[in-house]
């Protein structure tokens, strides 16, 4: 797609080119093999000397159609589909990570990414230092070691709405020669593009705000094609020295730009597949055509219910950098000023229990484990998504045990602080 294109187009038009005669709609390729004619054309396909498409487990043309879009949107180079937003930042770390490395990570990351760096990776060999991103350079730097891969972190991180200074933690990852991993999808890119902040490879969870209708879950992995891993060699020798399990490829000689995105498809997916299904990327490509639309009144409703809920006697403390007095409202202007997201956190003066009453009262926003699709809906971080973290945890992730996240939909916005008030109005008859 052309880079003269705007992002609302790109969305539409990005991905499936139909020729003469074709399905204008992006067709469905629901199917687990491709037919070859000869025995040396699927040979090659193992070989990685043709393209083409021969296993569903690895690629399937429907997956890296939307791929491509995703990839288009974000200004990247290229990017690989996965079953879910934690299977995309799993793949993304394990990608350039094995036993012996260690990776730094944002202490105010989504809960299940923090348990996977913190512990399912630890099983596998790879350690992690979390680090708060407000701190300083010098501070940063203490936390690199040797064996240091990558750092990973948020746009906007779910559900404490920290922002990342993104420039900052490029600056600080490329001083010690690793990639800059951001999930970005609380802001999509409609509202922040990191690449173009000195991000190296950018996650999302596409079951959220890409979606948009929670009928799908998945993840993108994508490559801004920047980093350059030949210059540190040794610190990633899955991507610059032979593949014995791909005849001995080196995926920086053959593949160039395209070598991070291309293992990840011939290795990973190959070996452990976490590949979505030819039918949720339909319906992913579905949701992508109107992410801009969505975005901006997801936005525009979170703004008008931040400031509602500010201004609120039974609310004691609001986190949404869209409010001026917000402590990332600068950074938010700096990095995404057409708006950040649709999710807000919040705490009631009268504690946990009042917290509960109010959520319990709600009867338009849903109690769901689910954010960032257009349905208002509220969940309690420390009782659900970030139930298995303990205190301490909790407070260097940012998730007070009163907090409320409320991911704001794109109903009308005045039906939507109605439900607001009557709730609130409900946890304070109950003290």
């Amino acid at each position: 797609m052309s880079n003269e294109y705007r992002i609302e187009t790109k969305c539409i038009q990005s991905g499936w080119k139909p020729k003469k005669g074709e399905p204008r709609m992006m067709p469905i390729y629901q199917s687990t093999t491709f037919k070859y004619d000869t025995t040396e054309e699927m040979g090659r396909l193992f070989d990685l000397k043709d393209n083409g498409y021969f296993y569903t487990r690895c690629q399937n043309p429907t997956n890296d159609l939307v791929a491509a879009k995703i990839a288009d949107l974000e200004g990247g180079v290229a990017a690989v589909l996965t079953s879910s937003g934690q299977a995309a930042n799993f793949y993304a770390v394990f990608n350039i990570c094995e036993a012996g490395d260690h990776v730094i990570c944002a202490s105010s990351i989504y809960g299940g990414t923090l348990n996977v760096l913190g512990v399912t990776a630890k099983k596998m060999g790879i350690s992690c230092t979390f680090v708060d991103v407000d701190a300083s350079k010098e501070e940063l730097d203490k936390a690199f070691q040797p064996n240091t891969k990558a750092v990973v972190a948020e746009t906007i991180a779910n559900p404490s709405l920290v922002v990342l200074d993104i420039e900052k933690m490029a600056e600080v990852a490329h001083s010690h020669g690793v990639p800059l991993i951001v999930d970005n999808t609380f802001a999509t890119p409609v509202n922040c593009r990191p690449f173009e902040w000195g991000a190296d490879i950018v996650t999302h969870s596409t079951t959220k705000y890409m979606d948009g209708h929670a009928a799908q879950v998945g993840g993108a992995i994508v490559d801004s094609g920047n980093f350059d891993w030949e210059a540190h060699k040794e610190k990633f020798p899955g991507l610059t020295t032979p593949d014995e399990s791909y005849h001995g490829v080196v995926y920086t000689k053959q593949f160039g730009k395209a070598a991070y995105i291309t293992k990840i498809n011939a290795q990973l997916m190959r070996d452990l597949g976490s590949i979505p299904s030819p039918m949720n990327c339909f319906i992913l490509n579905l949701g992508l055509e109107s992410l801009v639309l969505r975005v901006e009144r997801h936005c525009y409703n979170a703004q008008k219910v931040a400031e509602y809920l500010e201004g609120h006697p039974l609310v004691g403390k609001v986190n949404y950098p869209g409010l001026e007095d917000d402590r990332y409202h600068a950074l938010a202007q700096k990095y995404m000023p057409k708006g950040t997201c649709g999710v807000i956190s919040f705490e009631l003066k009268a504690g946990r229990e009042a917290a509960v009453r109010f959520m319990d009262s709600l009867k338009l926003a849903s109690i769901v484990t689910h954010v960032a699709d257009a349905k208002t809906s509220v969940l309690h971080p420390a009782s659900h998504t970030h139930r298995q973290l303990n205190d301490q945890q909790l407070e260097a992730a940012g998730v007070s045990p009163g907090m409320i996240r409320l991911s704001v939909g794109i109903e009308h916005i005045d039906d939507i602080i109605a439900d607001l008030e009557q709730a609130l109005k409900a946890s304070e008859n109950e003290i």
